[in-house]
């Protein structure tokens, strides 16, 4: 099983290198400007990247794990993933998806998924992790639903902020890949 994910972590690593890591002049979605670019939709909706991320993230969840969130729409495909693959684990971890603003309809949720019970433990899951933000935004409006949120774990860390931001608010983090590892391996693979 180690070597399988061990594998995976090396499958998922390149197709992000192949698929998601571009360079280039950019302005991320935090405002500030880059020399490189990580559109991780391109990795996490296509089907052996999303099959990698839900087998690797679902091994980091905590055992009482209760569910997986993250804000809409980065994270959409990432908790799907990790749930299906729970579902074929015989380990069932619901996907929760968190919305920017309310619905503008029905219940007004910003939280779409099944209901669970007061204190349910959940892990926030995001695509790339630049400043935080937008993963605290979700993490606030769990925590607001009356959920446990102790942990956010990420795909690829840009170390510009995140990590400090979630160890301020008392969150452990955890990330895949650091954006040195990612850059070093697209080196490798375009040289």
């Amino acid at each position: 099983m180690t070597t399988d994910l061990t594998a995976l972590r090396q499958e998922l690593l390149d197709l992000l290198c192949q698929l998601a890591y571009k360079e280039g002049d950019f302005v991320l979605s935090s405002g500030q400007r880059s020399s490189y670019y990580i559109n991780g939709k391109l990795v996490t909706l296509h089907p052996q990247g999303a099959l990698a991320i839900g087998r690797l993230l679902l091994s980091l969840l905590p055992p009482d794990t209760q569910a997986v969130a993250g804000l809409t729409l980065g994270a959409d495909p990432i908790v799907s993933a990790v749930s299906v693959v729970s579902a074929i684990e015989n380990r069932p971890i619901p996907a929760l998806i968190i919305r920017k603003e309310t619905k503008g309809h029905g219940t007004r949720a910003y939280i779409e998924g099944p209901v669970l019970p007061d204190g349910a433990l959940v892990v926030v899951l995001e695509d790339v992790v630049t400043t935080g933000q937008s993963a605290m935004k979700a993490v606030e409006r769990l925590r607001e639903a009356g959920y446990k949120v102790e942990e956010v774990i990420s795909l690829v860390d840009r170390k510009q902020g995140g990590a400090e931001l979630y160890a301020a608010k008392g969150l452990k983090f955890r990330t895949l890949f650091s954006i040195e590892e990612l850059q070093a391996r697209y080196q490798q693979m375009n040289s």
